[in-house]
């Protein structure tokens, strides 16, 4: 017999005893998984945002099928479709509270004042990384849209001053503008959460004001008028205590001159109390004089 021939044998019979070792292993670690996992998986927006607080739509069906998490805790599902999941498995929808993406500031470019003129790649964390972006408020919105562009739900656009607006309809709360901000201006919110900060100034009141006239200036009268321990003053701003944000806390709006700390009627409607200076410009304010370009 030849040598080409016992070569061929050998691999043959390597090739048989191979494949019984792998039906041997497939099935002695074989691994149950719940056929309803796919059928739940199916159901589901494949977006992947991570707004359930799990990693991704497959391991949101893993989780919903063994009961460690409910069916309405998808928020880019429609309501219907989320009741289809829990009619399929057997168990409640169950009740979630919608969360909204919230902007820390008002600072829009009529209210704004500019110390440099930026010109560069329009990308606020770009422009941040050149000078802080040109602002004369260092802790506001640079407007540049970073996160308009990574909102995978079209759920924010800049307004005609610069600014993002969220629409509650359309936000899943997946938290990828609270990522990308280089100013750390969103946070994820339940809309419950009615009273609103619209400012993260930290600077002296009269200089606040002197970079934004919607700045929160300390004042405190917010303090006062809302509910004990409700806000406190830190580091010259009005900080809120969400876990006691309720339906009475309205009153606090009522005296704030500038008008930064709102009240969301609904999650797409805020409203600044009567004390509130009255902004009719829509232009920008005009520019620094010899601004130097960044």
């Amino acid at each position: 017999m030849g040598s080409v021939a016992i070569a061929g044998i050998f691999m043959g019979l390597l090739g048989i005893l191979l494949a019984v070792m792998l039906a041997i292993a497939s099935k002695r670690f074989y691994v149950y998984e719940d056929p309803r996992i796919d059928e739940v998986e199916n159901l589901l927006p494949k977006s992947n945002c991570g707004a359930c607080g799990t990693a991704g739509c497959r391991n949101f069906a893993e989780k919903v099928v063994i009961g460690e998490i409910l069916p309405a805790q998808c928020s880019v599902n429609a309501p219907a479709q989320n009741q289809i999941i829990a009619d399929l498995l057997g168990v409640a929808a169950g009740q979630v509270e919608k969360k909204v993406a919230r902007l820390a500031c008002g600072g829009g470019r009529h209210v704004a004042y500019m110390r440099a003129h930026y010109a560069g790649l329009k990308s606020c964390r770009a422009a941040d990384a050149v000078g802080g972006g040109g602002k004369e408020c260092a802790w506001g919105c640079l407007g540049l849209g970073d996160c308009e562009v990574v909102c995978n739900f079209d759920a924010i656009t800049l307004n005609r001053q610069g600014l993002p607006v969220v629409d509650a309809d359309l936000c899943t709360a997946c938290g990828d503008c609270v990522d990308v901000c280089p100013k750390h201006l969103f946070s994820v919110h339940g809309v419950s959460h009615k009273l609103w900060m619209a400012c993260k100034n930290h600077a002296d009141g009269d200089i606040a004001e002197a970079s934004c006239e919607v700045a929160c200036t300390a004042c405190g009268k917010c303090t006062v008028d809302a509910a004990p321990e409700l806000i406190r003053l830190d580091d010259n701003l009005a900080v809120i205590d969400y876990s006691k944000n309720n339906s009475a806390a309205r009153d606090a709006i009522n005296r704030c001159p500038t008008g930064a700390i709102v009240w969301f009627e609904d999650p797409n409607h805020a409203v600044k109390g009567v004390s509130a200076k009255r902004i009719l410009r829509q232009n920008a304010l005009p520019g620094p004089e010899a601004a130097t370009s960044i």
